[in-house]
């Protein structure tokens, strides 16, 4: 009981430490329910509990404390055990160690345990982006500590760990502004715009966009609604789903393909789903039936990017009889409408696009290859 109490004390302490240099860790870190246990050989998290090693902990300097405490919390607290998906457990743990370590690493005084892996190169991007990287390069960089545990979360898990670390979030990033530390320790500007659709992947994300019913919500953040275009009340009418693919040459062939196997997908499921094609650089081609990807056309395009043509195609081509949704495939480097087209519009943005912040309508989610 007293080397417990003392362990104890020595969290307690840190966090203290945390609360002196940087609040927003600190508030962050009492989000977290922190164990002591045997399980793990140095430390490790599932998501929403913080576990570490005894004698590990112990063997570290204070400043080592400090920067592994933050980066188990930000693991947490970043989605990244939700995140993964079904993606390989050691890469996805390497990734997310960039960019959790360049945050850290970042923060005046902190410190990592030895062999911790950094690589500022890669740090500016997303877990989900340096995963894809390493996995086509084929790069594998030595993990001295496996943290990230391998544990299924169902829906309803996911919803209630998004909310608590938002709130986590929220808490951390006032209590910050209210002491003179800034909103967010440096770095973490970078990761927080992947949130958006931590939860599920681009493909979850895709479905509920064009298939927005109660039922398909049920257990989910309404965050991803869109604006509730419910099928259930559109008894024996049909959704138009306008697509968009940017073919000024920034999207390359395979992404292309994977994005328009996934719509095809989605309109298989749904029949009262009917969808037309469009190819767009400069100038609109289409549209296009979208009926089974051995059919697709071939892309046609090849010039700059404006997004204009496409609204003003779907525009002339749009019956009021029928309620419309659009889909716009790019890397977001392009020409705006000066105003949002008046009917629900998802972009889905290509690895290293515009950040989804930066989209000025519409919602935004990004794609990851793989």
């Amino acid at each position: 009981m007293e080397q417990n109490d003392a362990l104890q004390k020595q969290i307690s302490a840190t966090i203290l430490q945390l609360r002196v240099r940087s609040p927003f860790f600190a508030t962050l870190a009492l989000f977290a329910r922190i164990h002591f246990t045997d399980a793990v050989p140095a430390a490790g998290t599932d998501g929403r509990d913080i576990y570490l090693n005894q004698q590990f902990w112990q063997e570290l300097t204070p400043p080592q404390r400090l920067g592994l405490l933050a980066h188990e919390v930000l693991h947490a607290a970043l989605l990244h055990t939700v995140r993964r998906g079904h993606r390989d457990l050691l890469l996805w743990n390497i990734a997310a160690d960039i960019v959790v370590n360049g945050i850290v690493l970042a923060q005046p005084n902190f410190e990592l345990p030895a062999g911790a892996i950094s690589n500022p190169s890669l740090e500016h991007l997303s877990v989900e982006e340096i995963y894809h990287i390493l996995q086509q390069s084929g790069q594998q960089p030595a993990l001295q500590i496996v943290d990230l545990k391998d544990a299924s979360v169902n829906p309803q898990n996911v919803v209630e760990l998004e909310a608590h670390w938002r709130e986590a979030m929220q808490h951390a990033q006032t209590l910050a502004r209210m002491q003179g530390h800034g909103v967010l320790p440096v770095g973490l500007q970078r990761e927080l715009p992947h949130l958006n659709s931590a939860q599920l992947d681009w493909r979850s994300y895709l479905w509920r966009f064009l298939v927005q019913t109660p039922t398909d919500f049920q257990g989910y953040d309404r965050r991803f609604i869109g604006q509730r275009l419910y099928l259930e009340t559109l008894t024996g009418e049909s959704v138009r789903v306008y697509v968009a693919v940017d073919t000024s040459g920034s999207i390359d062939e395979e992404e292309i393909a994977q994005f328009l196997g996934e719509v095809i997908g989605i309109l298989r499921a749904y029949p009262h789903l009917e969808a037309s094609l469009y190819y767009v650089d400069t100038e609109c081609h289409g549209p296009y039936p979208l009926l089974t990807q051995d059919e697709l056309p071939v892309p046609v395009g090849g010039g700059g990017t404006d997004f204009r043509p496409f609204f003003a195609a779907v525009e002339a081509e749009q019956s009021d009889m029928h309620p419309a949704v659009c889909v716009y495939l790019t890397d977001g480097y392009g020409t705006f409408p000066a105003e949002p087209p008046p009917w629900p519009l998802l972009w889905v943005l290509s690895p290293g696009s515009l950040s989804t912040d930066a989209v000025p309508f519409g919602e935004a989610v990004r794609l990851i290859p793989g």
